[in-house]
């Protein structure tokens, strides 16, 4: 086995995320250990903060390419080369994000090694509580994803393997019938080299995904952010992102807004919409600023990448 060890400075300030309710992502006494799927070999990867703040990247792989490539693969999971200074450098004195912002500015989207992980996860996160889709997700791991027997950890199915099964079995973990099998028809186009993930032109492939029935504007827009590394792209029908924008609108703790209302809100933060929605999500009740003057911040020049949404689509 060949162990390659890679130190990495962030260029904004970072801080390691805690694991993932799925199981995949393992936390303990401060290091992260990932199993992810390189160049045909499963690479366990561990990150550890350093004193100084720099992260170091450590993998065991039985090739030196397989190897890096995991590392890599984790370095953008976790963001760890996002520079993040020009969106804290134009919403710091924001009315609405500018408290968020300086209050946590190593925040990150919570990314997935690979684009179809990403993709898995929406699907099975749409229109259901958290703890039941991480459920979901944790059969889903348990019964097709592979495992490394040393380490105890296991990686989440491949498109290759999501596309030989039976929509039947997914449902058996809980998961609707019409997004099991939405999940299977998305990985056997991925597979079948129809639609690819990893491509530079994303709306190429979010056009054939949106083809399937039970995949809409806030299941791409999920992958995008969270397998694609794309900050343009707003989940506007996230349920959370609902409440927050309508207590914003109104004052009322109670109220929701519409997907129109919440693309209309952020669309000036474009191209950092995705990551502005983050910072509303993720930021408590009470630290919310309140609803009187909703101005953002000043237009950079760039058109908003937000979507036609379909309120009615996931």
């Amino acid at each position: 086995m060949i162990e390659r060890r890679v130190e990495v400075r962030p260029p904004w300030p970072f801080r390691l995320p805690g694991g993932g309710a799925d199981g995949v992502l393992r936390a303990r006494n401060g290091v992260l250990t990932r199993l992810v799927q390189a160049q045909g070999e499963l690479v366990v990867v561990r990150v550890a903060q350093l004193a100084g703040g720099s992260v170091l990247f450590g993998a065991r792989a039985e090739r030196p390419d397989a190897a890096a490539a995991a590392i890599d693969r984790m370095r953008f999971a976790l963001g760890v080369d996002d520079d993040l200074r020009p969106f804290h450098q134009r919403m710091r004195r924001d009315s609405l994000l500018g408290p968020l912002v300086r209050a946590d500015p190593a925040l990150r989207v919570r990314r997935r090694p690979e684009p179809f992980e990403a993709l898995l996860a929406a699907i099975t996160e749409q229109l259901i509580d958290y703890p039941r889709a991480a459920a979901i997700q944790r059969r889903i791991v348990w019964r097709l994803g592979a495992r490394c027997p040393a380490s105890g950890l296991r990686a989440p199915p491949p498109a290759s393997v999501v596309a030989a099964q039976a929509p039947a079995l997914l449902q058996s973990f809980d998961l609707s019938a019409a997004r099991s099998l939405a999940l299977v028809r998305a990985a056997r186009e991925i597979a079948a080299g129809r639609i690819d993930l990893h491509a530079a032109d994303h709306e190429r492939g979010w056009r054939r995904l949106e083809a399937i029935p039970e995949i809409g504007p806030w299941t791409i827009a999920m992958l995008a952010l969270g397998g694609q590394g794309r900050h343009d792209q707003v989940p506007a029908g996230d349920l959370n992102l609902l409440k927050r924008v309508g207590r914003l609108r109104t004052g009322d703790p109670r109220a929701r807004a519409t997907v129109e209302e919440v693309h209309a809100l952020l669309a000036p933060y474009a191209p950092w919409g995705g990551l502005a929605a983050s910072y509303l999500m993720r930021a408590r009740g009470d630290r919310l600023p309140p609803p009187p003057r909703l101005t953002g911040p000043p237009r950079a020049g760039t058109r908003s990448s937000a979507r036609s949404p379909l309120a009615a689509a996931a």
